[in-house]
C-alpha cells in the first residue's frame, strides 16, 4: 500500500502553514486520499491522479514537490529527498497502470480520457534533453523504499507534531474532525480497557520511580490526547515556582554554582522591590493618621464647649480656615500650571540638547571610524604587501570553493529535477499519443457514419424521386403516399437538425460563401435532385477528408510565398482550400493587371456625376443574379450596393463593351470571394481582358460563337460516340453550353465544384473551360447514350449538371483522361473558325444587301 504521512500546504488568506496530514492511494479510483492522523476513517480531501501532472522545484525546498490537477496544485513536503523522489516514482507508476487500464476498454464504449490540461502542463516545461519514446526506457534510478516514513509501518509511529497545538486541525472540515475523534475515543476505550478516561491523569509525578516510567511519561501521547501531557508540565511548573518553600529543592537541584548564585540575585532583587513598596504604604498610612487626628481634636474642642457662642466661634474659625485652604489650594493650582509650563519649556529645551548630543556622538562616531578606517590603512600599507596578498588570495579562494560547493549542489538538485521532468514527459507523452490515436479513430469512424448516413439518404431520396416517375402507374393510395413521403422528405428543417447533440448529417443551408445547399426550386423533381446532390457531395468530401482533403490542406499551409511553378499549378487544379482562396485569386489578379492608383474611384466619381447607357440594364440584371445566394437575393442583401458599382466602373473602363449580360455574374463571384470591391473589379477586368478572347463580350458575341464550333469538333474527338448520338437525334449542343463559356458556369454547378473549376480558370485561361465541359458529358455520357428520343435528350440536359456528385472525379476527368490537351491546337481551331464565321457572316450581309436592293427596286 502507498501510504504515510506528508506535510500539505495550506493557505488561509495571507498565511501560509504546513499541515501534517496522512495520505493513502485508493487504486480503484486512481486518487490520493489525506486524513489529519493514520486512525481516521473519513478523509478530509482527495487528490484525482488521473489528470494530475508532477513537478519538483528547487526553489520550493528540500523535499517539497506539487501535483497539478485541472482545477488545484497541491503543495506537499516529504521529510527527506529520497521520500520525495518514491512518492513522485510511485505516483507516476499508479497514474501509468491506472490509465492504461481505461484506456484497454474498446472505443464503442464511449471510454474518453480527457489530458488536454495535462498536455498544455507538460509541454510549457523547457527540457534540454531529447525524448525517445521508447518502452523501457528509465530516465531515474528506483528509489528505496523509506519504511520509516511511508507505509503501514509509519501508520504506528507517532504524527508529526506542529509548534502549535490546534496548527494541524482542518478548520474546513469541522464535522469530518468530529467523526474521527469520536471515532477515536471509542476505540481507544476499546483497547484500553478499564482505564477509564482518556484524557484523565490522576496525579502528578515529579519523581517517577525508575526511568523506565519517567521515559513514559514525557513520550506516552495517544492519539487524540496529544495536549494531555504538555498540560501537566504546564501544572507542575506552575506549582514549582509558587512562592518559596519549595527554593532549598529547587536550589539543590541545579548544577552550576552559576545558576544558583542568579537564582539568589534574582530572590533578592524580588524583596528589595516588595521591601520599597512596603514603605511608601507605611508613609501612606502616617499621612492618613495624622489627619485623623487632627479632625479628631477639632470634633473633641467642639463637643466639649459649654455655651453656643463658643461652638459658633468654632464653626467660624473652621469657614475661615477652610476660606484660607481654598485660597492657598487656588495659588498652589497655579503655580503648578506655571511649574507645568516651565517643566514643559525645560522638556523641549532637554530635547533638543538630546538631539543635539546626539548629532555629536554621530558626528564622533563617525570621526572615530574615519580614523579606524585610516589606521587601518596605514597598517596594511605598513604591512609586508606580500602577505596582505596572501590573505587576499587566501580569501578570494575560501569564498570560490563555497561558491563551487553550492553551485554543484544546485547542479545535482537541477539534474535530479530534470531528469523527474523527462520522465514525467516521457510518461506524459505516451499516454497523450495513445489518447490522440483513439481520438483518431473516434473521429474517422465518425465520418465514415456521416458519409454512410447521407448515402443512406440519398438512396432514399433517389427511391423517392423513381416513384414519383412511376405515379402515374400506381394506384391512388400509393400515389398519395409516393406524394406525402416527397413532401416531407422537402420539408426537412435543416436547423433543426444542427441543433441536436449527435447530428449525423451535417448539411447546412448555406455553405461558406453563402450558396445555398439545396436551391428553392419550384419543380419539386428539381429539389429532389438538389438534396440528393447535397448529400452526395457531403458524403464524398467525408469520405475524402482523411485521405485527400487534409494532406492537400496541409500543403497548402506550408506554401510560402507564391510564384508561377508546376508544383503550383498543380495545388491550383486540386482545388484551393477556402482560407487560403482569397489570397491566392488576388495574387493571380495582381500578377496579370497592373493597380493604376486611384483609377477605381474615378471611375466611380464618373458614375456618380454622368449617368452610363447601360445603367438601366444594369438595374434589371442586379435582381437576377445568384438568386440562389444569400448576398443577393433581395434588394436589400450587403453586397448588391458593390456589385453596383462594380458594373458601373467597368462600363465606364472598358468602353467598347461597357455592359454585356453575363457580366453580372462574374463580378458576383468575385465579390464573394475577393469580398473588397476594388480587387473585385480588377478581377473582371483580368477575365474580359486578359482571359476571355477578345469580342467575347461584344454586341456580336462573335468570338462566344467560335468557342461553340470548336468545342463541337472536340466533343467529336474526345467522346464520339456521344457526338454521334447527337447528331442521330438532331441535337445542338450549344443551346446548353452557350451559357457554361459565357459566365463559366455560374449557375450551372453547385459552389463546391464552381470554385473549384474557377481556381483553375484563373490561373490557366480559357482552355480549363473546355477541358470541364467535355468532363461533364464524359461524366454523364452513359446516362445520355441510354436516353433515345430528342425531347428527353433536351430535359436531361437542362439539369444532368445537377447529377455530378463527385468533384474529385470530375476534375480527374479533366485533367487526367481528355490528356493531351494542347493550348496551340485550341487557338488553331479558333482562327479556322472564326474567319469561317465571319466569311458566313459576310456572305449573310451580302444577301441581305441584295435583297434590300431587291426590294427597293421593286417598289412599293
Amino acid at each position: 500500500k502507498l501510504c504515510g504521512y506528508l506535510n500539505k500546504l495550506g493557505i488561509k488568506g495571507p498565511i501560509k502553514t504546513w499541515k501534517s496530514r496522512w495520505f493513502f492511494y485508493d487504486e480503484n479510483k486512481c486518487h490520493l486520499l489525506y486524513y489529519r492522523t493514520a486512525q481516521d476513517i473519513n478523509p478530509l480531501g482527495s487528490v484525482d491522479l488521473s489528470n494530475a501532472s508532477f513537478d519538483c522545484k528547487v526553489e520550493n525546498g528540500e523535499g517539497a514537490f506539487e501535483i497539478r490537477t485541472p482545477s488545484r496544485v497541491f503543495t506537499l513536503k516529504a521529510i527527506s529527498k529520497q521520500a520525495m523522489m518514491y512518492w513522485l516514482q510511485q505516483l507516476q507508476a499508479r497514474r501509468w497502470e491506472f490509465c492504461n487500464a481505461q484506456s484497454r476498454f474498446p472505443l464503442h464504449e464511449g471510454a474518453k480520457v480527457q489530458w488536454n490540461s495535462v498536455s498544455l502542463t507538460c509541454f510549457c516545461v523547457l527540457v534540454c534533453f531529447y525524448i525517445d519514446v521508447v518502452d523501457n526506457e528509465d530516465f531515474l534510478p528506483p528509489v528505496k523504499t523509506p519504511t520509516e516514513a511511508v507505509g503501514l509501518k509509519a501508520a504506528s509511529l507517532p504524527a508529526p507534531q506542529t509548534s502549535t497545538a490546534l496548527q494541524n486541525i482542518s478548520l474546513k472540515h469541522p464535522w469530518t474532525e468530529i467523526q474521527n475523534t469520536v471515532y477515536n475515543i471509542c476505540g481507544s476505550k476499546q483497547l484500553w480497557g478499564k482505564n477509564g478516561n482518556v484524557f484523565s491523569f490522576s496525579e502528578f509525578q515529579e519523581h517517577p520511580e525508575n526511568p523506565e516510567e519517567e521515559q513514559e511519561a514525557e513520550e506516552g501521547t495517544t492519539e487524540d490526547g496529544r495536549m494531555e501531557p504538555r498540560l501537566n508540565w504546564v501544572r507542575k511548573a506552575r506549582w514549582m515556582n509558587s512562592g518559596f518553600p519549595g527554593l532549598p529543592e529547587e536550589l539543590s537541584r541545579e548544577r552550576n554554582p552559576m545558576d544558583k548564585v542568579s537564582v539568589l540575585q534574582q530572590q533578592i532583587l524580588t524583596l528589595t522591590e516588595e521591601v520599597k513598596s512596603q514603605k511608601e504604604l507605611v508613609k501612606l498610612l502616617h499621612k492618613a493618621l495624622e489627619a485623623a487626628q487632627q479632625e479628631k481634636r477639632v470634633s473633641s474642642m467642639y463637643l466639649t464647649a459649654a455655651e453656643d457662642k463658643d461652638r459658633l466661634e468654632l464653626v467660624r474659625h473652621n469657614v475661615r480656615q477652610i476660606a484660607d485652604l481654598t485660597s492657598r489650594l487656588e495659588a498652589l493650582e497655579r503655580e503648578k500650571k506655571e511649574l507645568e509650563q516651565i517643566l514643559t519649556l525645560r522638556d523641549s529645551h532637554i530635547q533638543e540638547l538630546k538631539e543635539h548630543v546626539q548629532l555629536l556622538m554621530e558626528k564622533n562616531h563617525a570621526k572615530q571610524e574615519v580614523i579606524m578606517a585610516l589606521t587601518e590603512q596605514m597598517a596594511r600599507e605598513l604591512s609586508d604587501p606580500l602577505q596582505e596578498a596572501n590573505t587576499i588570495a587566501a580569501e578570494t579562494l575560501y569564498k570560490q570553493q563555497e561558491e563551487i560547493e553550492h553551485l554543484k549542489d544546485d547542479i545535482d538538485a537541477y539534474k535530479t529535477q530534470n531528469q523527474f521532468l523527462n520522465s514525467e514527459i516521457h510518461q506524459v507523452t505516451r499516454l497523450w499519443t495513445s489518447v490522440a490515436e483513439n481520438e483518431k479513430a473516434l473521429l474517422m469512424k465518425c465520418a465514415c457514419l456521416q458519409a454512410r448516413n447521407c448515402q443512406m439518404e440519398s438512396k432514399y431520396l433517389t427511391v423517392l424521386r423513381k416513384l414519383q416517375e412511376a405515379v402515374p402507374g400506381l394506384p391512388s393510395s400509393h400515389a398519395e403516399l409516393v406524394r406525402n413521403l416527397i413532401q416531407e422528405a422537402l420539408q426537412w428543417d435543416v436547423k433543426e437538425e444542427a441543433e441536436e447533440v449527435f447530428n449525423l448529417n451535417t448539411v447546412s443551408e448555406y455553405d461558406e460563401y453563402g450558396f445555398m445547399t439545396v436551391p428553392d426550386y419550384e419543380v419539386e423533381d428539381w429539389k429532389l435532385l438538389a438534396k440528393i446532390q447535397a448529400l452526395e457531395i457531403k458524403s464524398n468530401n467525408l469520405r475524402s477528408q482523411e485521405v485527400v482533403e487534409k494532406p492537400l490542406r496541409d500543403r497548402w499551409n506550408s506554401v510560402g510565398e507564391l510564384s508561377p511553378s508546376a508544383e503550383l499549378k498543380s495545388l491550383i487544379r486540386s482545388g484551393i482550400p477556402v482560407e487560403h482562396r482569397q489570397r491566392v485569386w488576388r495574387w493571380i489578379v495582381s500578377r496579370h493587371c497592373s493597380h493604376l492608383p486611384d483609377h477605381y474611384q474615378q471611375l466611380l466619381r464618373q458614375s456618380q456625376s454622368t449617368e452610363h447607357p447601360a445603367c438601366r440594364q444594369i438595374e434589371l440584371d442586379l435582381p437576377r443574379t445568384l438568386t440562389n445566394n444569400k448576398h443577393f437575393s433581395s434588394p436589400t442583401s450587403q453586397l448588391v450596393p458593390k456589385l453596383r458599382r462594380v458594373l458601373l466602373a467597368f462600363s465606364w473602363h472598358n468602353p467598347a463593351i461597357g455592359y454585356c449580360q453575363g457580366l453580372n455574374r462574374l463580378a458576383a463571384v468575385a465579390l464573394l470571394v475577393l469580398e473588397d470591391e476594388e480587387s473585385a473589379f480588377w478581377c473582371l477586368v483580368h477575365i474580359v481582358e486578359n482571359l476571355m478572347p477578345a469580342d467575347y463580350y461584344s454586341d456580336t458575341l462573335i468570338t462566344s460563337q467560335v468557342d461553340q464550333r470548336v468545342f463541337k469538333d472536340f466533343l467529336s474527338e474526345k467522346l464520339p460516340r456521344l457526338m454521334a448520338h447527337f447528331e442521330q437525334y438532331r441535337i445542338d449542343v450549344s443551346l446548353i453550353t452557350f451559357n457554361w463559356f459565357l459566365v463559366a458556369f455560374v449557375d450551372s454547378l453547385v459552389s463546391d465544384i464552381l470554385l473549384r473549376v474557377w481556381d483553375a480558370f484563373l490561373y490557366e485561361g480559357t482552355k480549363v473551360i473546355f477541358r470541364y465541359a467535355l468532363a461533364i458529358f464524359k461524366y454523364n455520357e452513359e446516362e445520355i447514350l441510354r436516353i433515345h428520343d430528342s425531347v428527353e435528350i433536351y430535359q436531361y440536359l437542362r439539369f444532368f449538371t445537377r447529377m455530378i456528385m463527385d468533384g474529385r472525379k470530375l476534375m480527374n476527368i479533366a485533367f487526367n483522361d481528355l490528356n493531351p490537351f494542347p493550348m496551340k491546337l485550341l487557338r488553331n481551331r479558333r482562327s479556322m473558325h472564326r474567319e469561317e464565321l465571319e466569311a458566313e457572316l459576310c456572305e449573310l450581309e451580302q444577301i441581305k444587301a441584295a435583297y434590300v436592293k431587291e426590294k427597293a427596286e421593286q417598289g412599293p
